[in-house]
């Protein structure tokens, strides 16, 4: 399965993701996860592994997969930066990170100033996350960047299952109506993760989105999570609230 988080910027998804790429490793499932998101600089500390190298460096860097794109144009789909299917097992190692269980890929980021948009590492990033083939024990995690751009990418159409993110605030509650409408065009499941809430703030929030039966986990404002991501600490520990909503997906 392919499970892509979004949400908007600081609503929590790199937590979620932390916290679903352990609980299903503690489930012994092999848990590969994708970020997508080039400035989010933190995933990999959240996850417990080292900082991987950029994957797109593995296709020979931004300018050389910016190279081709341009000269695709104005056929932009008829780029092909891979050739073939490839396995989890088959990802190339010195771009892996991982820990007990847990592999990250990062597509690229943004590293210094001028270097120019990140579309070639949008490109790449819906490509590998398409031709990566999974087996029954194989789970995928995509952290996609804030907002919805990742949409226009067509990065979350290679997903079976959308989760989003809603923290406590007018945006992230906007942000979700426009998402739905999205991902119910795009034929994707969505469903929504209340964080950082409190039971009060969790039952006005239920009132204020929109089809709250897409609802399906809250998580509350924890000092041990605020603690790791402040902190950049691992979150090594199992969350219940997080062992009912892999239960769910997993059904």
């Amino acid at each position: 399965m392919k499970i892509a988080i979004c949400g908007k910027g600081g609503s929590g998804k790199s937590t979620l993701v932390a916290l679903l790429a352990r609980e299903y490793a503690r489930r012994n499932r092999s848990v590969l996860v994708f970020d997508t998101d080039e400035s989010n600089l933190g995933l990999n500390r959240l996850l417990g592994t080292d900082a991987p190298a950029d994957l797109i460096d593995y296709f020979g860097g931004k300018k050389t997969v910016g190279a081709k794109i341009m000269a695709a144009m104005p056929d932009i789909a008829s780029v092909n930066l891979i050739e073939d299917s490839w396995k989890v097992d088959s990802l190339p190692k010195d771009y892996v990170a991982e820990d007990h269980g847990i592999r990250l890929v990062a597509i690229g980021k943004i590293h210094d100033a001028g270097e120019g948009c990140a579309c070639p590492m949008g490109i790449l990033a819906r490509q590998i996350i398409q031709r990566v083939r999974l087996d029954d024990n194989d789970i995928a995690i995509v952290d996609t960047e804030a907002g919805i751009e990742h949409f226009g990418r067509g990065i979350d159409q290679e997903a079976d299952v959308i989760l989003m993110v809603l923290d406590p605030s007018f945006e992230s509650l906007r942000l979700a109506e426009k998402i739905r409408e999205i991902a119910g065009g795009i034929g994707i499941p969505l469903y929504y993760v209340l964080n950082k809430v409190d039971p009060g703030m969790a039952a006005r929030m239920r009132e204020e989105v929109t089809d709250s039966s897409r609802i399906i986990c809250e998580i509350q404002q924890e000092p041990g999570i605020l603690e790791a991501g402040l902190s950049g600490e691992a979150l090594t520990n199992g969350h219940p609230v997080i062992d009912q909503l892999v239960t769910v997906l997993e059904g």
